[in-house]
């Protein structure tokens, strides 16, 4: 590890100082100002010539602050003459605008993968991509890691016999999938239409839910609603009130925590891709994903193969 160093943003500052300490190397030391005019400035306060230089930072939000100081970042790691320029985004945000819906609109996703390559970026490492094909955007490698193994371990124990796991949406099968091979359990689909940029509604449900314990999965909880909105449904089916939530990203923008802290959810469980604090909601735990991104980090300078992290 003497030719790596790893270097923090201010978006996940306590999931960097845990996977420092799990790899047992220091923090990069660097500055982070912000002017008042709103412009960053990012000095970095040791050398990074010829070395693998590592910057841990979602894109969370603010969404728009925390991408321009990415790209600050690596733009001065790149100007330092680093060998290699790896970001390990937890969270990548725009993720969801993967295409245009047949509208005058961009593609955000794959603008952010254009200004990654812009500034120097070498590598990407994230975690549960909105859309697997977003990887594709990328002309640079990306390690697309999964956080599913980790919330299964959390979860193991908490999910009843005779939970099934409910996808609460088609883009969720596959992740659906994964966690029902996991728990030896059936899956069932809400199909829903997007109404607007932040509401949807769920049309219809396919599959057996009735006096059944239920566990909702997602890669990402938002504002909450088609989360709602599928407590709701289920409920109506007949599913017992007795109803789980995991997601890796945890957003809860807006009142998604006030929509989701029901009777009827017993937990809530997500990642740390996004700092956020577990006051005030006793259902909710997060889990670190400190070891996963660690693991990925030993292996990546160690040429290993990433295999079943994916």
């Amino acid at each position: 590890m003497k030719d790596l160093t790893f270097f923090s943003g201010t978006a996940n500052p306590d999931l960097a100082a845990q996977v420092a300490a799990t790899l047992d190397i220091p923090l990069g030391a660097r500055i982070v100002e912000r002017f008042p005019d709103g412009e960053l400035s990012i000095q970095l306060q040791e050398p990074v010539r010829r070395k693998d230089v590592f910057i841990l930072q979602s894109i969370a939000p603010p969404v728009n602050e925390h991408l321009v100081e990415l790209l600050i970042f690596a733009d001065a790691c790149r100007r330092a003459a680093a060998g290699r320029i790896t970001a390990i985004i937890p969270y990548l945000g725009y993720s969801r605008s993967d295409k245009r819906h047949g509208r005058r609109e961009a593609i955000t996703a794959s603008m952010v993968a254009s200004l990654c390559k812009t500034v120097g970026i070498d590598h990407v490492l994230t975690v549960d991509l909105h859309a697997a094909q977003i990887e594709g955007f990328f002309h640079l490698p990306v390690d697309n890691l999964t956080a599913v193994p980790l919330l299964c371990e959390n979860l193991r124990g908490k999910v009843k016999e005779g939970t099934v796991i409910v996808a609460p949406d088609a883009g969720a099968v596959h992740l659906a999938g994964e966690y029902a091979h996991r728990f030896g359990t059936s899956v069932v689909v809400m199909h829903k239409r997007r109404e607007t940029g932040t509401t949807t509604r769920v049309t219809h449900l396919v599959g057996e839910v009735r006096d059944r314990p239920c566990l909702i999965v997602d890669d990402m909880i938002s504002t909450g609603g088609t989360v709602a909105e599928s407590i709701e449904v289920l409920l109506k089916a007949g599913a017992k009130p007795d109803i789980m939530i995991a997601a890796t990203h945890g957003l809860f923008v807006r009142d998604a925590r006030q929509k989701l802290n029901v009777p009827e959810v017993r937990e809530v469980y997500v990642t740390d891709s996004l700092s956020m604090s577990q006051a005030g909601w006793s259902q909710l735990h997060v889990v670190s994903l400190a070891p996963l991104i660690a693991e990925a980090l030993n292996r990546l300078v160690g040429h290993k193969s990433f295999g079943d992290l994916y």
